[in-house]
């Protein structure tokens, strides 16, 4: 029985990290059954929230089964934590470690902050803002302005949750403080004889804010099979959202003391820059939001790759009119098998790879353009809404897509759910890697 807490309790610490720092719940599932199967439990139950984690073990019929269970409370991407997770659940399962010295390695991780000072990540988040606002044909105002409103909602993201403020307030806070500095950056124009544009400021102060990231691990969820998880992702996106619309409301009602008018203002709006900006602007905005999120170093040159052909695919089938969710579906499958394919060569998760790549195509904007017409009572804001679907499905079908049309490339490559009596479908990002299980059962 003992043994068998020590087990469970490492599979609970090791899904406890990875699905705080961004993990599928399938990849999460998958990794805790190989680790208790590794050991020597065969059949362990496996509960995979969007909170909590729990796992049973019964090791005799007449025997009261073993539970534990962890919740996690607080989600901050985090890829080196997750970069050293999947090494030593590589080093686990090829018997490199044992049980304690994994236990002693997870809690060591556990007690180890970011290899990023505070103040670099801050500077960091600014050039992702700054990045993205260039990729909307933003002009240097524009960039400058979303540079600085990157750094300055950072820092105030931070702070409120330090002091554990909900999500929705903290978003309200961030679209006041991202309105008022783009009414500031206009009316601070219009003294200086700068023609500036409210809603590309706006719109760009704001993209540090935008829920692209939580959407998408929803629909992955979905498409996985774990619809309870996916349903409370998608919820806290809308409440994301929603507090960011408010925030920007209550920003915008100060424009008249300020002397801004909104005649024609519409945040949100969504203009690519010429395919060389983009191109250049993408990449900057990927490897930057790799280091805000304290990926390796030595994972940038393969974001870079991934983000490339992404975008080089995007620009090839995208038309403002009419196509771009199969533009989106098209770059998904391209960043998918890049990423299969380079990761291991930079030695770290897909995951890690991919989701910066994605980050420029993400549609938070639409979004949040949807969610806002819908608040005036607009109907447009339903056929918004129905377009960020849309674009994120094709995202998160075309990455698996990408995936499996990577695995035949791959030595060895095994797909972890035909080894699985839990059937679990879709990418492994994180975790156990293919062919793993195989070697796990027959060894076991």
């Amino acid at each position: 029985m003992r043994e068998a807490y020590k087990v469970l309790d490492l599979a609970l610490r090791v899904g406890e990290i990875l699905l705080s720092s961004g993990a599928g719940a399938a990849d999460v599932t998958a990794t805790m059954l190989a680790i208790t199967e590794h050991a020597g439990l065969r059949q362990a139950d496996v509960d995979v929230t969007f909170t909590a984690l729990r796992m049973g073990y019964q090791i005799d019929p007449d025997e009261p089964p073993l539970l534990l269970s962890r919740t996690v409370p607080q989600r901050d991407l985090d890829y080196d934590d997750l970069t050293r997770v999947q090494g030593l659940v590589n080093d686990l399962l090829r018997d490199r470690i044992d049980i304690a010295e994994a236990r002693s390695r997870i809690a060591w991780l556990n007690s180890t902050g970011h290899y990023l000072p505070a103040w670099a990540a801050v500077v960091v988040a600014g050039v992702v803002g700054g990045s993205v606002s260039a990729l909307l044909d933003g002009d240097l105002v524009v960039v400058g302005a979303a540079t600085l409103a990157g750094m300055v909602i950072t820092v105030l993201m931070r702070y409120l949750n330090r002091e554990r403020w909900p999500m929705f307030y903290q978003q309200a806070a961030g679209g006041l403080v991202a309105t008022v500095l783009a009414l500031l950056t206009d009316a601070g124009g219009e003294r200086l004889g700068i023609d500036v544009s409210t809603s590309l400021v706006i719109t760009a102060n704001i993209v540090m804010l935008l829920a692209g990231i939580g959407f998408l691990g929803a629909v992955q969820d979905a498409l996985t099979g774990f619809y309870l998880t996916s349903a409370a992702r998608i919820i806290e996106a809308l409440l994301s959202t929603a507090g960011l619309i408010a925030g920007v409301s209550a920003g915008l009602a100060l424009a008249p003391p300020l002397g801004v008018s909104l005649l024609g203002v519409r945040p949100g709006r969504i203009e690519l820059a010429a395919p060389p900006v983009v191109l250049l602007a993408g990449i900057v905005a990927a490897c930057a939001f790799a280091i805000t999120c304290y990926a390796p170093l030595r994972a940038l040159p393969a974001v870079a790759a991934s983000t490339t052909g992404g975008l080089l695919a995007y620009l090839a089938v995208y038309q403002p009119s009419d196509t771009q969710p199969w533009a989106a579906g098209a770059a998904a499958v391209v960043i998918g098998v890049v990423s299969y394919g380079v990761a291991g060569r930079v030695r770290v998760p897909p995951l890690v790879v991919l989701v910066p790549a994605l980050v420029p195509l993400l549609p938070g904007l639409t979004l949040f353009r949807g969610l806002s017409y819908m608040a005036d009572g607009d109907t447009m804001g339903i056929l918004q809404l129905s377009a960020a679907a849309a674009t994120t499905i094709a995202l998160s079908a075309g990455v698996i897509l990408g995936e499996y049309v990577a695995q035949p490339l791959k030595r060895n490559a095994r797909r972890i759910e035909s080894r699985l009596e839990h059937r679990l479908a879709g990418p492994r990002l994180i975790g156990v890697t293919h062919g793993q299980q195989r070697r796990v059962r027959e060894r076991s």
